[in-house]
């Protein structure tokens, strides 16, 4: 069924990161892909727009407003005119504002049902200026925000730090979220298959690149916004499960920004992929285990005030 979704990347990252360069980068990329592709901008006038690439992609403009807050209708509106053509396009993509916080935009695909049978979330892609970020971190909580809510760091303007530098600011953002791939560049020039066609929040990935994230238990109390994972060998009660995560969401949802796991369920041949932002969930199964596969249950948590005890005790009482 997944199978059948539009894939949507919703671009984000701070001001001047360089996320229409990226964008540029995208739909000139030889990918042999079809990309409709919506521009938000805060301010009356858009110029984004115009300083996108001239290419055979569709391009959209919300004005007056962020994506995140006024022009939600419209994002919901817009997508949804969009998916009336879905033949001629393979995905879309969103680039927000510089201010935008991404957490309204990723729950629009959990809200809108007919988003929700016609689009998927493929990933949430964050553009990061690596010669400003760290001072960024310090006078912008949307900039963490950003940080926190993305699959994937695109960590841009590598070629005005140094090594040293370049391997202190990927620590700060691992310990603003410990799951995240980064993959450093200059002028936003990353592979495509690093960026597009995720196949949604895929947790395996992460710990390709991260294998041990979830062992580690530092975490910083400075940025606000702090990443905590757990494992469960064992299979887990799939009704239980959902009884303790939907209380958790509906607790303390406002301090969870993300949270996102690959369960085992009991009786399950096929893996459960189950993603939240904030108190807004959604999930399903995506395929079977592979032979030979470690049948581990894994979640992460994103967020501010998370209680690590807790959280640990409440997952592992769901198992079966």
């Amino acid at each position: 069924m997944s199978e059948s979704k539009v894939p949507v990347t919703v671009l984000t990252g701070f001001l001047g990161a360089g996320k229409t360069t990226l964008l540029n980068h995208i739909l000139s990329a030889e990918h042999g892909r079809k990309y409709a592709v919506l521009v938000n901008e805060f301010g009356e006038l858009g110029v984004d727009g115009d300083l996108v690439v001239d290419a055979d992609e569709e391009v959209f403009e919300t004005n007056n407003g962020c994506i995140c807050c006024t022009v939600r209708g419209d994002l919901i509106r817009i997508l949804g005119s969009l998916l009336r053509r879905r033949n001629k396009f393979d995905g879309i993509i969103v680039e927000t504002t510089g201010l935008a916080d991404p957490a309204p935009v990723a729950q629009t695909f959990f809200v809108d049902e007919n988003l929700r049978e016609k689009a998927r979330l493929d990933a949430v892609v964050t553009v990061v200026d690596a010669y400003n970020i760290l001072q960024t971190l310090e006078e912008s909580h949307e900039a963490i925000n950003q940080i926190a809510f993305a699959d994937v760091i695109v960590l841009n303007k590598t070629d005005l730090v140094d090594a040293e530098k370049l391997k202190e600011i990927e620590a700060r953002i691992h310990k603003i979220n410990a799951s995240v791939q980064i993959h450093p560049v200059s002028h936003s020039n990353v592979a495509m298959s690093d960026i597009l066609d995720r196949g949604g929040f895929d947790l395996k990935r992460a710990l390709a690149t991260m294998p041990d994230f979830l062992e580690n238990s530092e975490h910083s109390h400075e940025e606000g916004v702090t990443s905590m994972s757990f494992a469960v060998e064992e299979p887990l009660d799939e009704a239980r499960f959902q009884a303790w995560i939907g209380a958790i969401l509906q607790e303390q949802g406002a301090d969870i920004l993300r949270s996102k796991g690959i369960l085992n369920f009991q009786g399950q041949n096929d893996r459960f992929a189950f993603q939240a932002v904030h108190m807004m969930a959604d999930g399903d199964y995506i395929g079977p285990w592979k032979e030979g596969e470690s049948r581990t249950s894994r979640i992460v948590f994103i967020g501010k005030n998370l209680n690590r005890p807790q959280l640990r005790r409440g997952f592992e009482s769901c198992r079966a």
